[in-house]
């Protein structure tokens, strides 16, 4: 099993943040290696929802699908795969620190497929690297929004 966290301090609302990041149809936008996420399941966004996730990491394509297995509105959002080559379990969350500052955190734990379960240590830095280099691009990305995340 492999576990990396990742934090970052956003100088916007938390609200705000939240429905940013819990739309999955936004993941392209700030996640490298994403081509495209789609929601199978109508709104709103809860226990339960579904998407499909087209991605690639170390040149491999990769094909997922997503259920939300746990939703608190405006804090946290729990996904897990539950279809997939590289099984993954994702918790963000969303504290606010104030009114236009929050801080948004990443819990990811997965298990590789054979394949990569031999490089664990080395995926696991790569993983680690990734995750930290989305959660910067996702702060850039909504500190330089002047009417909103959804809007971008």
């Amino acid at each position: 099993m492999m576990r990396v966290t990742s934090d970052v301090e956003v100088d916007r609302p938390a609200a705000e943040v939240f429905r940013f990041i819990a739309d999955a149809e936004n993941n392209p936008r700030w996640q490298q290696g994403q081509r495209s996420c789609r929601w199978t399941t109508p709104p709103p966004i809860g226990v339960g929802s579904v998407y499909e996730q087209h991605a690639s990491f170390l040149g491999r394509r990769i094909a997922s699908t997503f259920e939300v297995v746990r939703f608190d509105p405006d804090r946290l959002i729990t996904i897990r795969t539950i279809a997939s080559t590289f099984p993954i379990e994702v918790t963000r969350s969303v504290a606010a620190r104030g009114a236009d500052r929050c801080r948004v955190s990443a819990d990811v734990r997965g298990d590789p497929a054979a394949v990569f379960r031999v490089a664990m240590p080395l995926l696991r830095r790569m993983v680690q690297r990734s995750v930290r280099s989305d959660y910067r691009r996702l702060k850039a990305l909504l500190e330089h929004v002047t009417d909103g995340p959804r809007s971008l």
